[in-house]
């Protein structure tokens, strides 16, 4: 009797183990208007090339990207209705050719070394200049 209620259970954890494969899997929406990054860049690596931008400039994700229409209180990731979005990208442009240009050698310790956002923003939303 013990017997039947052990297959029993398994036979329908295995059916429910099974049905689960065939469910719909929820996608995260691809990123739209993207005209520097990889257009396949996956969700996780644009939040982390998106967090090292918050950091380097020390802002928040409105800086750049304009809020929805039909909701304010959430961003329109893919509108280039904020000018500063243009900027940031026109700042990405210049730190890849730069980069590619002049920093393509590795360090004595085999790092590659570049420049990037933090390198002149130093966590500000303009880059300080200093006076000589």
């Amino acid at each position: 009797m013990h017997y039947r209620k052990t297959i029993t259970f398994s036979i329908l954890l295995g059916t429910v183990v099974m049905l689960s494969a065939f469910m719909p899997q929820q996608q995260e929406p691809k990123p739209t208007n993207l005209k520097v990054l990889p257009k396949n860049i996956s969700h996780d690596d644009l939040d982390k090339v998106m967090d090292g931008f918050k950091a380097a400039l020390g802002v928040k994700c409105g800086y750049c990207h304009s809020p929805r229409k039909d909701n304010p209180k959430k961003l329109d990731f893919a509108s280039d209705e904020n000018p500063k979005k243009e900027i940031a990208r026109n700042m990405m442009r210049m730190t890849n050719k730069i980069n590619k240009k002049y920093f393509h050698e590795k360090d004595k310790e085999g790092k590659l070394i570049n420049i990037s956002c933090a390198s002149c923003h130093n966590g500000k939303e303009e880059p300080v200049t200093i006076k000589i």
